[in-house]
């Protein structure tokens, strides 16, 4: 049974996620477990996703879900802004909750970072010649 959509695909702020994840070489897009996911071979980022708080649901609907970079996990956990996600949590994502006074040079590095550990090899290469 497919998941039903999760997200408004005219919401502002997945345009702005999307444009930023698109601009890392290979990205694509699809649709998993109801939200939209971006990926080259794997995922390195997901737009919206849950937390389970005292056996509840809570909806995290305008937020941003990556893999961070193990040398900068440990400042994004400390800061409140940034939450572990059900199910995507224990493998190590987290999540951000967008609006509209979101620092979307931050969203970028960390859509960057989760690329770098996700991508295959050629890509990452291909970005840094970008970066150059």
């Amino acid at each position: 049974m497919a998941h039903p959509r999760m997200f408004d695909p005219d919401d502002p702020l997945l345009a702005r996620v999307r444009a930023l994840a698109f601009a890392l070489p290979g990205t694509d897009e699809k649709v998993s477990h109801g939200r939209p996911a971006f990926f080259t071979k794997k995922v390195f980022a997901y737009y919206g996703a849950a937390t389970r708080n005292d056996g509840a649901w809570v909806e995290h609907k305008q937020a941003v879900v990556i893999l961070p970079s193990p040398d900068e996990r440990p400042a994004l956990e400390a800061d409140s802004r940034f939450w572990v996600p059900a199910y995507l949590g224990p493998a190590g994502w987290l999540g951000l909750d967008l609006d509209e006074r979101t620092d979307l040079e931050e969203v970028a590095e960390l859509l960057e970072d989760s690329f770098r550990l996700t991508a295959p090899a050629h890509l990452v290469t291909a970005l840094e010649q970008v970066r150059e």
